[in-house]
């Protein structure tokens, strides 16, 4: 594997159109919303969840690439796998904890990605990432709709005598009709030296970037795209400029203010690449 000396600093953008890209359990699962500012909201966990389906797809399980935080995964017990595959090779406790918490960074890729806290059963340490991602917030407000949706069925008997045969469910639905969000992305050399995470994965992580929506469809969902990844690369390991002032070099401009976005083609993302000591840019479009 590839060691990495080049800081990374990185934009994306992604949009939702008649669809909710990420709803609220604690608000009747309606889009996540500033309620100061009407910004759609779409939290670091929601993306991660899509990178790490994403590899769980392509990679297939293969060494190296296995995802310890995925669905119906009991935690401790893939950490109690760590300790066994350990377990002859170590002298002592705190030795037996480094080495499970090594071959956690070894097998799964998110735990090299993202980090991890692996202290909730048997020991095997805490990982720092060397990704990380901020929440996605639009860069316009956005309007959430409710609609009331029909189903020509009932799950109940009782149901269905109380209708006289009707048999009809109703429910709803919640969606907004178009939103262009906006993530911030980190990731620190030092860190991935100390976690093994490798040029090679990092390739798979910004092909994550690119197709993490394709194999995630949901009706729920609408239609979602990745539009744009412009990322920073930094000459050194410790970075050549701040991220908040390379960051500000990006925007997404719309062009005509006297209509409602309802479409990427609404927008235009700018890059300014003059200036730049020690930074190079890549900038992606999808």
């Amino acid at each position: 594997m590839t060691a990495i000396t080049n800081k990374h600093d990185f934009v994306f953008y992604f949009d939702v159109q008649d669809g909710n890209p990420n709803g609220d359990p604690d608000a009747g699962n309606l889009p996540r919303i500033d309620p100061e500012t009407g910004h759609g909201i779409v939290t670091d966990v929601c993306l991660k969840r899509k990178l790490r389906n994403y590899v769980t797809l392509t990679k297939r399980g293969a060494p190296g690439y296995d995802i310890f935080v995925k669905e119906k995964a009991i935690l401790n017990d893939l950490i109690e796998e760590a300790h066994e595959h350990v377990a002859p090779n170590a002298k002592d406790k705190s030795d037996k904890t480094e080495a499970a918490r090594r071959y956690m960074c070894e097998r799964f890729f998110d735990v090299r990605a993202f980090g991890a806290v692996m202290s909730t059963g048997r020991n095997a340490g805490q990982v720092r990432g060397p990704v990380q991602l901020t929440f996605a917030r639009s860069v316009d407000p956005i309007v959430a709709l409710e609609h009331t949706i029909t189903r020509m069925a009932v799950a109940k008997k009782e149901e269905a005598v109380s209708q006289e045969g009707e048999n009809r469910t109703m429910g709803r639905k919640a969606t907004i009709p178009y939103g262009l969000y906006r993530a911030h992305g980190f990731f620190s050399a030092a860190l991935a030296e100390q976690v093994g995470f490798s040029a090679e994965d990092l390739a798979v992580l910004w092909g994550g970037f690119a197709h993490m929506f394709d194999d995630d469809r949901s009706a729920a969902r609408g239609l979602m795209s990745a539009r744009a990844l412009v990322i920073f690369r930094h000459e050194s390991k410790f970075g050549n400029a701040p991220a908040h002032r390379l960051f500000d070099r990006v925007t997404a401009a719309r062009k005509d203010q006297g209509k409602p976005a309802r479409n990427y083609t609404d927008y235009e993302i700018l890059v300014d690449e003059k200036g730049l000591d020690g930074v190079s840019i890549t900038s992606r479009r999808f």
